[in-house]
């Protein structure tokens, strides 16, 4: 195992090189990363039984694959992952006639579902309350409960409790209680997803992140925003993407100038946003990333994020995916310096199938009961928090570039 690592470090040293790559050091960041869970989602999906030959296998494969193929590859390797865990799920969850006669619960989706704007949502503006109780009847089963059954279907669940960090910020942290492999994928990024489009209807907007941890950035611009998904709950339910407490922009001192042309070259766009209320299975013991910390000076992390496109036409697995999409339609975006422009309704690149842009934690080592740290490739052009300790300055730096 050790001389797996080994290489993998080796070969994506050597993804620079590569004459075929971008020269732009954002998309080469990006590129090296997709390299990287090329290598460990293709090891796990080889299972236990992968030996010395099948790694050099996997490395030698990658230095042949092109980007996009292994685009591809990632996501489909995260995808049979995501419905592994998915069956899991329902096994726990439904009972033996539903899984058997109704696994959707379509028949009873179909008159417990209100329609609501995503926008009136979003915004926080105020209105009758659904009825939150939606999709098939589940097991009685408490977070708690599921969470112990998942381990012991998968090997592995996520607990949330005082991080072993020792700086005074760490606050809480992301633990792995039981044993994943290298490959795994161990953690969703749950919340509301904003494309470039809906920037401004983030609360706190344009200062966002002054009052909000639980934000991150896709590399192709989708934030999530998992404040207002909180630890999850206990029950199968509409979801609607309600914010937990009011995130208001932080109002000490005078606006900056760049802040006024940001919100005027950001104009919200006009007309609904759609619905963005979803069935969402929020008793997920995997829907936690957000709680993962960076790891602290000398300490290396054993997670790292990974994109995943989860295809919205497979419904029998969408509540177990805690996120939903602020607005209708995929709106696309051109960047100018620091603004966004609308361009037209987006169309995705790899397929005509819609897709949720999610984010995944996928495990860099095997890791047995120990807290998950993600390097948070904090932006170098900014003032960092004192407790930071960059894992990789270069790579901050072509990430932010």
């Amino acid at each position: 195992m050790a001389s797996f690592f080994r290489k993998c470090r080796e070969a994506v040293q050597t993804l620079g090189r590569r004459p075929s790559l971008t020269k732009d050091p954002r998309q080469l960041q990006f590129e090296a990363d997709v390299n990287r869970l090329f290598l460990y989602s293709s090891y796990n999906r080889l299972g236990k039984s992968a030996d010395e030959s099948d790694v050099e296998k996997i490395i030698e494969e990658a230095s042949k694959t092109s980007f996009t193929d292994q685009v591809t590859q990632v996501q489909e390797n995260v995808h049979s992952q995501i419905k592994t865990f998915s069956a899991s799920m329902d096994e726990i969850l439904l009972p033996n006639d539903k899984m058997v006669n109704d696994p959707l619960g379509l028949s009873q989706q179909e008159s417990t579902l209100p329609r609501r704007s995503g926008l009136s949502l979003a915004v926080g503006r105020t209105g009758s309350s659904p009825n939150n109780s939606a999709g098939p009847q589940t097991r009685p089963l408490s977070q708690a409960e599921v969470s112990q059954k998942l381990k012991d279907q998968l090997g592995f669940t996520l607990d949330v409790k005082p991080s072993q960090i020792s700086h005074k910020d760490a606050g809480r942290g992301l633990f792995l209680d039981g044993v994943a492999d290298v490959g795994s994928v161990v953690a969703f990024y749950p919340g509301v997803v904003y494309s470039p489009a809906y920037y401004r209807y983030i609360p706190g907007y344009p200062k966002v992140a002054a009052q909000n941890p639980y934000l991150i950035t896709r590399y192709d611009a989708n934030v999530i925003n998992a404040q207002p998904w909180g630890s999850g709950g206990d029950k199968r339910e509409l979801w609607n993407g309600r914010y937990i407490e009011e995130v208001k922009p932080d109002m000490k001192g005078a606006e900056k100038g760049s802040d006024r042309i940001w919100k005027a070259l950001s104009k919200p766009l006009e007309g609904k946003q759609g619905d963005s209320g979803e069935v969402i299975e929020r008793r997920n013991p995997l829907a936690l990333a957000h709680f993962a910390n960076h790891p602290s000076k000398g300490v290396l992390p054993n997670v790292m994020i990974c994109p995943y496109d989860f295809p919205l036409t497979e419904n029998n697995i969408r509540v177990y995916v805690p996120n939903i999409m602020f607005g209708d339609a995929e709106v696309k975006m051109r960047r100018f310096g620091s603004f966004w422009f609308k361009s037209g309704v987006s169309k995705n690149n790899m397929s005509d199938v819609p897709t949720l842009k999610s984010l995944v934690l996928v495990a860099t080592r095997a890791i047995q009961d120990e807290e998950l740290l993600l390097n948070y490739r904090l932006s170098n052009t900014k003032r960092r928090p004192e407790w930071y300790a960059p894992v990789d300055e270069e790579e901050d730096r072509r990430r932010w570039s």
